[in-house]
C-alpha cells in the first residue's frame, strides 16, 4: 500500500537525529582549508571561454566530491548514485537538486585525472601540513607507522594489453592482492597524518620506514612488520634513546618494569631499543 508522504518525511523532522556521518561531514566542512586547497588547483582548471560551451563545475565543489570518494571509499559511478541518495552528502557538497543535477562520473573522473597529471595530490598534502602547523599544530615525539595495500584490478583487458607496471602483486594471510601499497607516518598524540608514501604493494613495509619519520621522534610505534628497524631509528635521532614498539593487541610498554610484568606470547609488546650515543 503506497502511503502519500508528509510533511515530516519532507523538510519538517521533527524525530530526526544526526548522523555520525553528517557529524563528520560537519566537522571536515569546518577544518579542512578549502579555500587555500582550490587556489592550488585553479591554475590547472578548466576556465570558460569566449568560443561558449558549457561552463565548468565549481572548483570547489568538485575537490569536495572527490574527498567524498577519498573519505567512503566510492569509485566514480559509485560517489555519483551516493550523492542522488545521500542528502547529508549533496549538502557537504552544495548541491540543489532542485536547481542542478549531480555532476556525472564522467566528470567527477576528469577532476581526478588531473589531479594525477599534475601531481596535485602530494601538493594539497602538503599545504594541509603547513596551514595545521601555522594554527598552532605542534607533532609530537612520537610516531605511529603502519601500512595498507590499495588493490586494483589486475586485468589486461585494456588498451595498453598488460597490467600497470608501477603495480605489482603481494600475498596477505592465505589471499593474493595486485595493485600499490600505501604507508603513512602518524603523530601519536593529535592522530594527524604527517608523512605518506605509495610503492608497489610487494615493497615490505619496514623498507620505507625512514620515509615516514619526522626525524623528532623518542618513539615509534609499528606491528612486527617493523622489528629490528632500530638501524633505521637511530641516525633519524643521534645521541638519543629511540624505541620501537610493536604490538598486534594494540597496547604498548617501553620500561623494563612493564615487561617483566606480562608473560611473553605472540601477541605480547615488545620493544626494540637503539644504542644510546
Amino acid at each position: 500500500m503506497k502511503k502519500q508522504l508528509t510533511l515530516a518525511a519532507n523538510d519538517f523532522e521533527r524525530y530526526r537525529k544526526p548522523t555520525r556521518r553528517e557529524k563528520f561531514l560537519a566537522e571536515m566542512n569546518r577544518v579542512v582549508p578549502w579555500a587555500e586547497l582550490a587556489a592550488l588547483i585553479e591554475p590547472y582548471y578548466p576556465k570558460t571561454t569566449s568560443a561558449g560551451g558549457r561552463p565548468p563545475v565549481g572548483l570547489e565543489r568538485m575537490l569536495r566530491i572527490h574527498c567524498l570518494q577519498l573519505w567512503f571509499d566510492l569509485s566514480d559511478p559509485a560517489v555519483e548514485e551516493t550523492l542522488y541518495d545521500s542528502v547529508a552528502m549533496r549538502s557537504f557538497v552544495g548541491i540543489d537538486l532542485g536547481r542542478e543535477p549531480v555532476p556525472d562520473e564522467t566528470t567527477v573522473m576528469r577532476f581526478r585525472h588531473l589531479l594525477e597529471e599534475h601531481q596535485l595530490g602530494a601538493k594539497i598534502f602538503e599545504e594541509v601540513g603547513r596551514i595545521l602547523q601555522a594554527r598552532g599544530l605542534r607533532l609530537s615525539k612520537g610516531t605511529i607507522v603502519d601500512a595498507t595495500i590499495i588493490a586494483a584490478p589486475s586485468s589486461t583487458k585494456n588498451s595498453e594489453g598488460e597490467r600497470d607496471p608501477e603495480m605489482h602483486q603481494t600475498k596477505k594471510g592465505n589471499q593474493w592482492y595486485f595493485g600499490m601499497k600505501m604507508h603513512v607516518g602518524v603523530d601519536s598524540q593529535s592522530k594527524v597524518i604527517h608523512s605518506v608514501t605509495v610503492t608497489p604493494a610487494n615493497t615490505a613495509d619496514c623498507k620505507v620506514l625512514g620515509q615516514l619519520l619526522h626525524g623528532e621522534e623518542t618513539r615509534v610505534y609499528g606491528d612486527q612488520a617493523y622489528k629490528s628497524q632500530g638501524e633505521v631509528i637511530a641516525p633519524r635521532r643521534p645521541g638519543r634513546r629511540t624505541l620501537l614498539t610493536a604490538s598486534a593487541s594494540g597496547s604498548t610498554s617501553s620500561t623494563r618494569r612493564s615487561r617483566r610484568r606480562t608473560a611473553p606470547s605472540r601477541k605480547s609488546v615488545r620493544a626494540w631499543s637503539t644504542p644510546s650515543a
